[in-house]
């Protein structure tokens, strides 16, 4: 499988206000936690992110092999902001940097 970009994560400072202003574009949120804000968007992800790296949002690809696909990135020359963790039963992302310091987002298992 190719990797697809289906989710965008923003970060933010403010969830509640964050989410008055992504409500009003987006439509009510399918999941409105204080740890996370998601919006489905024709099938893409777009979710509000309390408390993480700024730097502006980072677009995830979704790949089988996240380990894998990680190891294969930092061999090419990126490197990591942040390690891989568990977002979800079946899922695990990390960011990792590119050498312009732009974020590339990974989720898989």
């Amino acid at each position: 499988m190719s990797p697809q970009i289906r989710s965008l994560v923003i970060p933010v400072s403010d969830i509640e206000a964050a989410k008055k202003i992504y409500s009003t574009l987006l439509g009510a949120p399918h999941t409105d936690q204080p740890y996370y804000v998601g919006y489905n968007v024709d099938g893409f992800e777009v979710a509000l992110a309390p408390g993480q790296t700024p730097g502006g949002p980072v677009a995830f690809a979704d790949v089988d092999d996240l380990d894998a696909t990680r190891e294969t990135l930092l061999a090419a020359g990126a490197t990591e902001r942040d390690a891989p963790r568990q977002v979800a039963p079946e899922a695990r992302v990390c960011v990792l940097i590119d050498t312009d310091g732009n974020p590339i987002g990974l989720r898989g298992r």
